[in-house]
């Protein structure tokens, strides 16, 4: 039997170390997060800043559709919080062929905004398997004939795997589109 006042107490213990577990826990990801970003300077800031370009300035900028090719992960999956799901590379790539690279009357622009960009790395037991890539870009239309206007500013997460011994985009998280 137990004491009175002792099963008052016990909720309480189980709370606070709950909470003490949680905290410890949020200062972890806190200070991992302050200190994973790796160099803009890197070997991996650097090539997945290219890897972004090649998507972006040859795939949505001009339309060099097989720009996408060895980029893109089979089982790409697309977040974007206007636009929906995308399940896979054969549809995104569809969707360009279909959407902004399939109207004559109408292009669009993709611009990194200068200092967004970070990298995470991703470690297995200490083997790089992966990077989360982050920053902020904004777009631009331009109707045949007409001049350019801005569209809307966004942020991006992209998770990039190693496949074969090759960078390939695996998940894109496209969010917070606002127009400016």
């Amino acid at each position: 039997m137990m004491k009175p006042g002792v099963m008052s107490i016990v909720p309480w213990v189980s709370l606070f170390t709950i909470m003490m577990k949680a905290i410890l826990i949020f200062a972890c990801f806190i200070s991992f997060g302050m200190m994973a970003q790796v160099s803009t300077d890197s070997e991996l800031f650097l090539t997945l800043k290219q890897n972004d370009s090649l998507i972006f300035e040859r795939g949505f900028n001009n339309c060099e559709l097989n720009a996408f090719e060895d980029l893109l992960s089979e089982d790409l999956e697309f977040y974007h919080d206007k636009g929906g799901i995308t399940k896979s590379k054969e549809e995104f790539v569809q969707q360009y062929k279909n959407g902004i690279c399939g109207n004559p009357n109408f292009s669009s622009r993709r611009e990194l905004i200068e200092g967004s960009l970070e990298v995470f790395p991703l470690y297995d037991g200490g083997k790089l398997y992966g990077a989360l890539q982050k920053g902020i870009h904004r777009f631009f239309e331009k109707p045949k004939e007409k001049q350019e206007i801005p569209g809307s500013t966004a942020r991006f997460t992209h998770l990039w795997l190693i496949e074969d011994d090759q960078w390939r985009l695996k998940r894109v998280l496209s969010y917070d589109h606002q127009m400016k």
